[in-house]
């Protein structure tokens, strides 16, 4: 009696559940029955992709190669090939690898998988190349429809941020069975903007916005304390502009959904993107907004070019009466010369307070020479140079993936070629130079989509050049009588960088959007 290796395989979870395993393992067993053979072994993969996880990363095709190399079975079974994969770059050749050890491959639904011809090799391609088409259509089609359902504005499944609820609102599915919304929670939503709030203009960390949160009694949804790691992932949800995602599918902007106004977030964004450990030489931003000193981040020393950190001496003590005597010194101090790692001829420290009053009286000169300013002019060509350039770049990408699209099909012309027998080439060089083509041709893709990306933006900055110059106007007015957190934060959106030397000769540059509007002093 010949001895059988079953092989059974769902993609989703919900596919385990549907019992289509034990579909597929009763047909196998009452074909292997009827053809007088014995299941020796069965093997069951659930959730596993045929199309997305490579047969190396498959434990059930490698136990089972290992078992044909030591002759445990002599055929491998099957309910439909597809089960074997669905990846035309791949699968065939893991058929042709059992068959050339010795062990015949069988489906019950398309019988033997036999290699006596080129005609045989042909075939076994082109099954595989339309399961493999199958899956991509599949995945279109999925990614398609989910796509569409938050282009609607509904709620597509899985997992509700935080800020929001599902509320039932009488719509109803094509089963007649009523389905959630998604609509902001009242409660929850205050907490975000305080998130996002502490974040982008009082400069807390998400270190510190945990602490402030566990301090005031607010908990997570799910009653704990707060992670910095969920702050930070709500702080990169798009959700709170009111739009609804769907892997790359993004909706238009919902009104109802709004939780955090554009500018914040984006603000929140870039002080992000500065604090990223690959930002360190470029951060402008302060890291943390404790302490006096007005600047952090952004202060560097005139004679070796390391930065100036904010830190105190001496300390308050309170004696028995209640009085308390000493006082805190505040100082930059050169790190640089302090660490020793390079050599510096400059001071030590300088006096904070001092260098704070002159940055201060510069930003009160700023903001007198922003409310004269002419507002008519300066939208016109704001960044327009940008633009100039994402078009530029973005078209020299189309072309890069044009010219890759047309060698990959080319390659994959060839394919065919080879497997009957007409090409000059070994299917092992073309399966090679197919994988770094269809490489070169998805990094491509991305290139196109980042800078497309970058292209919107860059335009969406310039429709938005009057909400900068408006928000410059807010700042000076309430500049003075803002909290320190807040004014420090102002003052490094504000200011790029100050050079201090010796006997306190000072250089302000101020960041690019005080540029563009023209006020640089």
């Amino acid at each position: 009696m010949r001895r059988v290796c079953c092989l059974y395989r769902v993609s989703t979870l919900g596919q385990v559940e549907k019992d289509d395993i034990p579909m597929q393992k009763q047909a196998c067993r009452e074909f292997a029955n009827a053809q007088g053979w014995e299941i020796v072994k069965e093997y069951s993969e659930k959730g596993i992709s045929g199309f997305k996880v490579a047969t190396k990363d498959r434990d059930a095709i490698q136990e089972i190669k290992k078992d044909a190399l030591a002759g445990r079975f002599d055929i491998l079974l099957v309910f439909m090939f597809d089960r074997l994969g669905r990846r035309d770059d791949e699968t065939p050749f893991v058929v042709e690898w059992f068959v050339k050890n010795g062990i015949e491959v069988w489906s019950t639904q398309e019988g033997q998988q036999r290699f006596d011809n080129h005609v045989d090799k042909l075939m076994n391609y082109i099954r595989f190349w339309q399961a493999s088409g199958e899956s991509e259509k599949t995945s279109i089609r999925t990614k398609t429809r989910l796509g569409q359902i938050v282009q609607e504005g509904r709620f597509r499944g899985g997992f509700c941020a935080y800020g929001f609820r599902l509320e039932k609102q009488g719509r109803l599915n094509k089963k007649n069975y009523e389905v959630n919304e998604v609509v902001v929670d009242e409660y929850e939503s205050s907490v975000v903007r305080t998130i996002f709030q502490k974040y982008a203009y009082e400069g807390m960390g998400t270190h510190r916005i945990a602490m402030y949160l566990t301090n005031q009694g607010i908990k997570s949804r799910s009653g704990d304390s707060w992670h910095p790691a969920t702050i930070l992932n709500m702080l990169k949800n798009v959700a709170y502009l009111g739009i609804l995602r769907s892997g790359e599918s993004m909706s238009e902007v919902f009104p109802h959904l709004i939780i955090v106004d554009q500018e914040t977030f984006d603000r929140a964004q870039e002080l992000i993107a500065q604090r990223s450990k690959k930002h360190g030489v470029e951060r402008t931003l302060p890291m943390c907004t404790k302490g006096r000193s007005l600047l952090s981040g952004n202060i560097y020393c005139g004679h070796c070019g390391g930065r100036l950190t904010p830190t105190t001496s001496g300390k308050k003590v309170t004696i028995a009466n209640g009085t308390v005597k000493g006082k805190k010194r505040h100082t930059y101090v050169c790190y640089n010369k302090t660490r020793k790692r390079h050599y510096c001829d400059g001071p030590t420290s300088y006096t904070s307070h001092f260098i704070d009053g002159i940055v201060t009286e510069a930003i009160h000169k700023l903001f007198d020479k922003l409310k004269d300013s002419p507002q008519d002019s300066i939208f016109e060509t704001y960044y327009n140079h940008k633009l100039n350039d994402c078009k530029a770049s973005l078209a020299h990408a189309k072309k890069i993936y044009e010219q890759d699209s047309k060698e990959l099909a080319t390659l994959e012309a060839e394919v065919v070629k080879a497997l009957s027998g007409t090409s000059a080439f070994p299917q092992e060089l073309l399966n090679k130079l197919i994988t770094q083509k269809t490489e070169s041709v998805k990094t491509a893709k991305s290139e196109i989509e980042r800078l497309q990306t970058e292209l919107d933006f860059s335009k969406k900055l310039q429709s938005e050049a009057k909400e900068k110059y408006s928000t410059l106007l807010s700042w000076a007015e309430m500049f003075d009588n803002s909290s320190p957190e807040a004014k420090k934060m102002i003052a490094s959106y504000l200011i790029s960088k100050v050079s201090v030397k010796k006997d306190y000769d000072i250089t302000i540059e101020f960041n690019a959007d005080v540029e563009q509007f023209n006020l640089t002093m």
